[in-house]
Parts: C-alpha cells; structure tokens; sequence
C-alpha cells in the first residue's frame, strides 16, 4: 500500500514547484474539513487560531498540545498539511532538532520554523543563531527522509524591527542558504516588499501573508513572483467576530447577531458528505510517542 505521507509530502512540494496557490489556515478540525471541502490543495496550522480555540493567548500553548493539534488537522483530510511551528519550541539546538522530529511525525508534509523568541528583550534570535537553527532543522528533516518541506520565517516586520525589509532580506537569503525550502516574511505589505524578497531568494519559492485586505488578488502575487500565500489567523479572527458579536448582544438580552447564520441542515450535510468521501483510516500512519 503506497505510504499516505509520503504520498501527501510529494505532493505539496509538487505545489511549490511552480505557479501560486492559496493555503488557508484552519483552526480545528471542523474548519480544516470546510476548507478541504471548497478544492483548496493543501492547509496550513494556525498558532495562534489554535491557541485561541484553546482559551489561550497565541504563543502560550504547550509542546504536547501544538502536537496533537497538529495530529488532529493533518488527519482530518487528505491534503498536506503545513506545520505552523513557531520557533519549535525549545531555546537550545538539541531539543529544537527533538521537537522538530516530534512534529514530522505527525505527519505534516512539511513545517516552518521562525526567527522570533517570544522574549520582548530580545524579540528575534541573533543572526548567526537563527541561520544555526534552520541549518539544525535542515539536518533533522534530512534525517527523518528529507520529504518534508523546511519553511523558513524572518519575523523582522511583526516584532517592529527599525529596518524590517532589509534584515528580512539578510535573514532569508542566509536561511535559504542553510536549507530552507519556502521563505515567508510575514508582514509585507507592499509591491516593493513582495519583490524585493522574491528576487532575493529566488529561485526558491516565497510564502506571502494576506491575513488582511492585502490589495492584490491571488493572481497579481503570481505575477510578482509569490509561490503561496497563507492567511494565518485571519480565518479564526473572521469566526470569533461573529461569535464576539452575537454573544455581546446576547449578553444585553437581545437576539440579533443570530441573522446571517449558517444553516445548520447545509452544515450536517457538508459534514455528512465530507466524512463519507475520506478513505478509511489507515495502519501506517506513525503515532505520538
């Protein structure tokens, strides 16, 4: 029986090879079957989407838990599924390379790890020590077969670096250089931005963040070179606005923000068919140790 990972992983870097497709980021299971659903080709975790289903800030999950949610997406279809990794969790290399090996086997077709520390003092890791780590990423997931895709993250515009384009651009060209399949700096906003980043690392392919109304079409970010283009947690937001609404006219006793509502017959039918389509599960799939 062909092995479904591998099957999904070489098919996601099969995506990257040309083009720009959308990978829009799920944040439960019920959200990753909806978008599998719509023909997208492939899903992408959400941090902090995740950590807000949990009734927690972004960024205050713990290890076990980002790994079964993890788990939990990549098995809830049959797309490959992007890992939003943060910066793998641990501060030194060695547990960084175990937590990444932890995370490939869950079955992700591929993960990205980032430059941030979470630490305001000192909000991106030291050049040389984050070019070290994706170099220690490349190499676990070089261990592990080497199928799955390396996602490689400048965080520069996020955490208000004074020149944020020009040390994305160093930090990204040096990751691709250490291994790094995709490089992503989320935050760019501009047409200068995008193409600035994407001569920069080119040929390999640049992930663009569009978790707002970015003012280009999908078609327009092909033509400037994107390879993909990601929503992060723009999705969940969309979700908890319309429960935030309906829940504070709820509490001023008033039953309004129910208009506009799913149907719930559409939404057990959806979910009906869906589960019907997926194959049965399968033996192989390597477990959580």
């Amino acid at each position: 029986m062909p092995d479904p990972i591998a099957a999904r992983r070489a098919e996601f870097r099969r995506l990257h090879e040309s083009g720009c497709f959308l990978i829009p980021n799920p944040w439960d299971v019920g959200s990753a079957k909806y978008l599998a659903g719509l023909g997208f080709k492939a899903l992408a975790t959400t941090s902090s989407g995740a950590a807000w289903a949990h009734g927690k800030p972004d960024g205050a999950m713990t290890l076990d838990e980002i790994l079964a949610h993890v788990r939990a997406i990549v098995e809830a279809t049959d797309l490959p599924v992007n890992a939003d990794f943060e910066d793998g969790h641990a501060p030194d290399e060695r547990g960084l390379a175990e937590n990444i090996r932890r995370c490939l086997e869950t079955g992700v077709a591929g993960l990205s790890i980032e430059d941030s520390t979470g630490d305001a003092s000192r909000p991106l890791y030291d050049f040389d020590e984050a070019v070290a780590r994706v170099r220690v990423a490349r190499e676990t997931v070089d261990a592990a077969g080497g199928d799955a895709l390396l996602v490689a993250r400048a965080e520069c515009f996020l955490v208000g670096h004074p020149e944020p384009l020009k040390e994305a651009t160093k930090r990204l060209v040096a990751y691709a250089e250490a291994g790094a399949d995709c490089l992503y700096a989320p935050g760019l906003r501009t047409r200068e931005e995008i193409e600035t980043i994407v001569r920069a690392v080119a040929p390999k392919p640049v992930n663009v963040l569009a978790g707002w109304p970015i003012g280009f079409t999908l078609e327009e970010l092909g033509a400037m070179g994107v390879r993909r283009v990601s929503v992060g947690g723009a999705l969940a937001r969309s979700a908890w606005a319309g429960f935030m609404r309906a829940a504070k006219e709820l509490a001023d006793g008033r039953f309004d923000g129910f208009a506009g509502t799913a149907s719930g017959d559409e939404l057990n039918r959806f979910f009906a068919e869906a589960n019907a389509r997926r194959r049965p599960a399968r033996s192989g799939w390597p477990r959580a140790r």
